[in-house]
């Protein structure tokens, strides 16, 4: 169930030991779990008015917003809580590393959702564009223009049903990896990300 400002009370702050309430922190995007901590009312209460996650420190004994100091902030995008409603999941947009170790989460990258590879993924093609061409396949891709990026897209996919049609499980498995990294590349440059094709199947399926 989705939480508000306006329902923060709602929630199941009897059973709340020491009026605390765990909260995780999962990646909107990516889907990777990225940090955990505990809050009480004031805590979501200033979430909501920030627009930062934000947790109450037992340590410190105070409201704590991540990346006070270290400006790697959680931008808060949706707040919900479990059937019981004694247990938050936030989702978040993180602004650099959300460990204190430098790591982008707090768990090691075989804790993650396969899946979130695809997120990763996209941030390394995002950041080629613009490169120098030498510098790799990727960067070449982006120079030749949108024209031959999306050959390549419709030669991959005929690869793939190809494959298919032979019923090659192996050779389908590599032509889709090559079809999906060609996909990606050529969303991004038409400024457009994954998200905005899942967006529109989310859309579809209602």
């Amino acid at each position: 169930m989705l939480v508000t400002a306006e329902t923060i009370d709602q929630l199941a702050w009897d059973k709340a030991e020491s009026g605390l309430l765990p909260l995780i922190v999962q990646n909107a995007y990516s889907g990777k779990i990225l940090m955990q901590g505990f809050v009480n009312q004031a805590a979501l209460i200033k979430t909501f008015e920030t627009g930062f996650v934000t947790f109450f420190s037992r340590s410190k004994q105070r409201l704590w917003t991540k990346g006070e100091t270290s400006n790697h902030t959680l931008d808060l995008v949706e707040l919900s809580t479990d059937c019981d409603s004694d247990s938050l999941i936030a989702l978040a947009k993180p602004n650099g590393p959300t460990c204190h170790l430098g790591n982008e989460t707090c768990w090691d990258e075989e804790g993650q959702p396969q899946l979130a590879f695809l997120s990763d993924l996209e941030q390394v093609i995002a950041s080629r564009k613009g490169a120098e061409p030498e510098s790799s396949y990727t960067a070449r891709l982006y120079a030749k223009g949108v024209k031959r990026i999306a050959q390549k897209v419709g030669e991959e996919g005929v690869e793939c049903a190809l494959a298919a049609t032979a019923g090659d499980k192996e050779e389908l498995i590599c032509e889709s990896a090559d079809l999906l990294y060609h996909l990606t590349v050529l969303l991004q440059s038409m400024d457009l990300e994954m998200n905005d094709v899942i967006n529109k199947l989310k859309e579809r399926h209602k």
